[in-house]
């Protein structure tokens, strides 16, 4: 197996990442455990994992930060592709010199999660994929226009929101381009050959009803998608199905998410599960 060349111990640390026209506020807890690194929903930010990461404990290296414009400190940028996204992963392990992480994303960052495994197989012994990456045709027309019209309905008080991190510095154009652009890359033909070609394990915790901007039974539909992911690809699984919702996966369930780690760092015989 590939040793991972950050094996002795690092110092606790945060700063700014520079990355193409911005810079990403990241947190390294150190330490000589494997680096696990955290993928945020879509506009949430490295906060959301604090219980995850309490769960797990210091034998792990926890590695979180800001995507663009996404919390109190990481700026803006003339790209919020999800190109840009997958590029920052590589950004963030670059700068803090792990060339190996587990991966943990959640609804957005799982899908991130999901293409930079597919990619990278030799740099992560697999990923935890948080309640996201289901291969599933949500978008049409109308869908985009119900997304346009409720980021503009909430564009009057999320700049009220901004100083404290909790909304992105973001328009609601450009947040709802991000969402949009999130729905052609889950539909089953874009997404489907990207969990095909996974060769690492993934385990999937996938929560129970609605998510926000859904309705009816919608999110559900949506995550029966991944029965043809588990089908086609013995290497990715369902760890486990939670009752929490969307939103409140990580508060939550996250000894399920935690767990869930531990099961894909003991199929790698340099994960701390396997000593």
């Amino acid at each position: 197996m590939k040793k991972n060349s950050t094996s002795s111990p690092h110092a606790p640390w945060t700063g700014m990442v520079p990355v193409d026209d911005t810079a990403l506020a990241v947190t390294d807890s150190g330490g000589p455990g494997t680096p696990v690194i955290y993928l945020n929903g879509q506009f949430a930010t490295q906060g959301y994992w604090r219980r995850v990461i309490a769960e797990l404990g210091p034998r792990w290296r926890h590695i979180t930060f800001d995507e663009r414009a996404r919390g109190r400190k990481s700026k803006r940028s003339a790209d919020y592709s999800f190109e840009a996204a997958v590029r920052d992963v590589d950004a963030v392990l670059a700068a803090r010199g792990v060339d190996r992480a587990l991966l943990v994303g959640w609804s957005y960052g799982a899908v991130v999660a999901a293409h930079w495994a597919e990619r990278h197989p030799a740099r992560t012994p697999g990923a935890v994929l948080v309640d996201g990456a289901f291969p599933y045709d949500w978008l049409d027309e109308a869908m985009a226009q119900r997304i346009r019209k409720l980021f503009r309905r909430m564009g009057w008080f999320t700049p009220l929101l901004r100083p404290t991190g909790l909304t992105p510095r973001m328009t609601a154009g450009e947040q709802a381009d991000s969402n949009i652009e999130l729905g052609r890359l889950s539909r089953a033909r874009e997404l489907g050959p990207v969990l095909d070609g996974i060769t690492v394990p993934v385990r999937y915790v996938v929560a129970s009803g609605t998510s926000l901007g859904s309705r009816g039974d919608e999110q559900d539909r949506i995550r029966a998608g991944l029965g043809t992911a588990t089908a086609g690809n013995a290497n990715i699984r369902v760890s486990a199905t939670v009752a929490s919702n969307h939103g409140a996966i990580l508060r939550k369930d996250h000894r399920a998410v935690a767990d869930a780690v531990r099961e894909v760092a003991a199929l790698d015989d340099g994960g701390p599960e396997s000593h």
